[in-house]
C-alpha cells in the first residue's frame, strides 16, 4: 500500500529525455548520490529509474533519446533567469546539513561547476547543470521555525554564497528568522 497524503496533490517523479544516458547516469549517481533501481527491459529502449532512498520505488527516470544528433549541443551554462521555456530547475533535497555539505564536496571533486549558491530563506542551495543543461538545485531545508511564519519573506530572501574555493564548501548556521505576516 502506498503512502497516504493528508491533502492535496504532489509531484511524485520526473522523467528526463537525455542525449547521453551514460553521462547522465554518472552525474546523477556519482555526483548527486542517487542509485539506479530499475530499467525497462525492451530492445532498443534505454529507460532507467533512480531513487534516493530504498523506501521509494523511484524518484526520477532517465530516457535515452533515440537520435541525439537531432539536437544541438547541450548548453550547460544554466542561469535561473534565462529567456527560455521549459523546466527552470529541479530541486534535490538532502536530509541534513552534513549530507548537503558532503554532496557539495562530491560535486566539486566531480568537476561540477557551481552556477549559483545562496542562503534562500527556507533552504541553503547550490545550483548546477546536469549534462543536458537542466538546472539542478542541491539543497537542504532549514528548520521550519525559520520560515513558517513568513513563507513570502523567506522565498524573497537571498544571500549570495561563494562559488569556488574552500568557502564554497562551508555553510553558516546563523539563519535569519522570518516572522512577518504570513501571505
Amino acid at each position: 500500500m502506498g503512502q497516504v497524503r493528508e491533502s492535496g496533490p504532489a509531484f511524485q517523479h520526473l522523467a528526463l529525455m537525455v542525449r547521453d544516458i551514460e553521462a547522465s547516469h554518472r552525474f546523477y549517481t556519482e555526483a548527486l548520490g542517487f542509485e539506479q533501481c530499475a530499467s525497462i527491459d525492451r530492445p532498443g529502449v534505454d529507460f532507467r529509474f533512480y531513487r534516493g532512498a530504498p523506501d521509494r520505488h523511484h524518484d526520477f527516470a532517465l530516457v535515452q533519446t533515440p537520435d541525439p544528433s537531432a539536437f544541438p549541443a547541450a548548453d550547460t551554462k544554466w542561469n535561473m533567469l534565462d529567456n527560455r521555456v521549459g523546466i527552470n530547475h529541479i530541486a534535490i533535497c538532502y536530509p541534513t546539513r552534513e549530507e548537503f555539505l558532503t554532496r557539495l564536496r562530491v560535486l566539486k571533486e566531480q568537476g561540477v561547476e557551481f552556477r549559483q549558491r545562496g542562503n534562500h530563506g527556507m533552504t541553503h542551495s547550490v545550483y548546477v547543470s546536469d549534462p543536458d543543461g537542466n538546472g539542478i538545485e542541491v539543497l537542504y531545508e532549514l528548520p521550519e521555525e525559520v520560515w513558517v511564519n513568513d513563507v513570502h519573506g523567506a522565498l524573497n530572501y537571498w544571500q549570495d554564497m561563494p562559488l569556488d574555493g574552500d568557502e564554497a564548501l562551508t555553510d553558516p548556521t546563523d539563519y535569519p528568522v522570518f516572522s512577518g505576516s504570513a501571505q
